[in-house]
C-alpha cells in the first residue's frame, strides 16, 4: 500500500525595528511590535485558523485516516501564545485527534546546526519541551530549520536520540534515486531519512492555481508512480493554505477532497515516525556538505552566500558560549530572536525572500546596529578579555552546578515518591 506523508512548516520571525547607530548603548529593545502583530494577525486570519479547521474536517470526514505533521518553531509558538492564543487552542484540538504529529526543530528556527552544535542541541531540547508542554506529546522526528541537512548534522541528531529526520530532494545528492523511499544516514543506519518529493510538494505550494489542479488529478499522479515507490513525502509552508494560494483559488476545497480520492486508490496517510517504524531503508544517502530546501542549488547560499551574511553570522555565533553562561532572561530571548534564519535571508543579494528592507545592505546595517548593542550587553556580563582557559573553567563550574542541581531534584522526587508510597 502506498503511504502519503504530509507535513507543514510554521515559522514567523520577530521583525526588527529601524535601529539607528546612535541608539547603540541607549536602547536595548529591538523589535517592531506593531508590524510583528500585524503580520501575525494577517497570517492567522487568512491561513492558520481556516487551515486548522480544514485539517480537522479532513480528519473527521476520513474517520481519522487523514494524518499530517507540523513543525512549529518555539519563537512562533511564543508569538501565537501572545497575539493569537486561539491558534494554539486549535492546535491542541488537533493534537487530541491522535492524527497529528509535532516535529522537533531548533527553537529559533536558526542556523545553529551549521555554526554552533551545542546551541543546536540546546534549542532542539527547548522546542521539544515546549511542544510537550503545549500538546502533551514529545517529538520523536526532527525537521531542521529550512530542511538543512548533512552527514555531520545527522550525526548530531542521532546522538540526541532522534531516529527520523526530514530532508529535501536534491539532484546532486539523489542522482538517479527516487525520493519515494525511506533512506538512512550514510554511516548511522538507525537514523532514517524521509526525502521530500519536491515536484509533488511544489505543485501544491507554487503551481496549484496556475495548473487548475484537482484532488482527483493529483492523486492519479501519485497512483501512476512505479508500484515499488511506497512513500510520498509532501512538505510545504503552512501559509500555502490561504496566502501563497489564497482561498479563492480553491486550495481548501482541494485539500478537503484529497482523503476521499486517496482512500479510493487504497492509499494511506501516515505520520513521519510511523513510516520509519514500518519501512526498511532502501540504502544510505551521503551528504558531505549542508543542503537545504531553498532554490535550485539546495545549498546554504540564501543565508551565507555573501560577505554581509557571513560577517553577521560569524559575529553572532562567536559569543555563543558567553551567552549560554548568562542568566539575564531578556538577553537570552534576544539571543534566540537574533538567530532566526530570516534576518540573514533579508541580506541576500539574489533571494531576499519576505524582506521588508529596500536592499540587502540596509538589512545588514540595521541588523549589525542591533547586534552591536547586543554584543555590548554580553560583554558587560562576560568580557571578551576573558581568556579561553578562564572561560572554559567557568563553563565547567556551571555545568557541574547544573548537574548537581539536577541530581538533587531527582533525589527530592525519589524521596517524595517513597514517602507517598509509605503513606499509602
Amino acid at each position: 500500500m502506498r503511504n502519503i506523508c504530509f507535513y507543514f512548516q510554521i515559522h514567523l520571525p520577530f521583525l526588527l525595528k529601524r535601529y539607528r547607530f546612535f541608539e547603540i548603548g541607549q536602547d536595548h529593545y529591538y523589535y517592531d511590535d506593531f508590524q510583528t502583530e500585524d503580520r501575525i494577525r494577517n497570517v492567522v486570519e487568512q491561513s492558520y485558523l481556516t487551515a486548522n479547521r480544514t485539517i480537522s474536517e479532513m480528519i473527521r470526514s476520513s474517520n481519522g485516516k487523514f494524518r499530517c505533521a507540523f513543525t512549529i518553531s518555539g519563537l512562533t509558538l511564543e508569538q501565537l501564545e501572545h497575539y493569537a492564543p486561539e491558534v494554539i487552542d486549535s492546535f491542541k484540538e488537533l493534537a487530541k485527534t491522535g492524527s497529528v504529529e509535532f516535529l522537533a526543530e531548533p527553537y529559533a528556527h536558526s542556523l545553529s546546526s551549521v555554526f554552533d552544535a551545542e546551541e543546536f542541541e540546546r534549542q532542539v531540547k527547548m522546542q521539544a519541551d515546549k511542544i510537550e508542554a503545549l500538546f502533551g506529546k514529545r517529538p520523536t522526528a526532527l525537521f531542521n530549520a529550512e530542511l538543512i541537512y548533512s552527514d555531520e548534522i545527522g550525526e548530531l541528531v542521532s546522538k540526541m536520540g532522534y531516529k527520523t529526520m526530514m530532508i529535501d530532494e536534491a539532484k546532486h545528492i539523489m542522482g538517479w534515486k527516487s525520493p519515494n523511499y525511506v533512506y538512512s544516514h550514510s554511516y548511522i543506519p538507525k537514523l532514517k531519512l524521509l526525502v521530500r518529493n519536491h515536484k509533488l510538494s511544489d505543485d501544491i505550494a507554487f503551481r496549484f492555481s496556475r495548473m487548475s489542479l484537482t484532488a482527483e488529478n493529483y492523486i492519479s499522479w501519485i497512483s501512476g508512480l512505479p508500484q515499488e515507490e511506497k512513500v510520498i513525502n509532501l512538505g510545504m509552508g503552512y501559509e500555502v493554505l490561504g496566502i501563497t494560494q489564497p482561498a479563492h483559488t480553491g486550495i481548501f476545497e482541494f485539500m478537503k477532497a484529497l482523503p476521499y480520492h486517496a482512500m479510493e486508490q487504497k492509499m494511506d496517510f501516515v505520520l513521519p515516525s510511523e513510516i520509519t517504524k514500518k519501512s526498511e531503508s532502501a540504502g544510505p544517502l551521503s551528504v558531505p556538505h549542508p543542503m537545504s530546501w531553498v532554490g535550485n542549488d539546495k545549498d546554504l547560499t540564501p543565508w551565507t552566500g555573501n560577505d554581509l551574511q557571513q560577517e553577521a553570522l560569524n559575529k553572532l555565533y562567536a559569543v555563543g558560549q558567553r551567552v549560554r553562561m548568562c542568566t539575564d532572561k531578556p538577553l537570552l530571548l534576544d539571543w534566540l530572536i537574533l538567530q532566526s534564519t530570516d534576518h540573514f535571508r533579508y541580506m541576500s543579494h539574489k533571494d531576499p525572500h519576505g524582506t521588508h528592507y529596500e536592499s540587502a545592505y540596509e538589512a545588514f546595517m540595521n541588523y549589525m546596529n542591533v547586534l552591536a548593542d547586543f554584543l555590548e550587553r554580553v560583554d558587560a556580563q562576560y568580557p571578551t578579555t576573558i581568556e579561553n582557559e578562564e572561560l572554559n573553567e567557568l563553563l565547567t563550574t556551571i555545568n557541574h552546578q547544573e548537574k548537581e542541581i539536577e541530581n538533587l531534584e531527582n533525589e527530592v522526587k525519589r524521596l517524595k515518591a517513597r514517602k507517598t508510597k509509605k503513606e499509602e
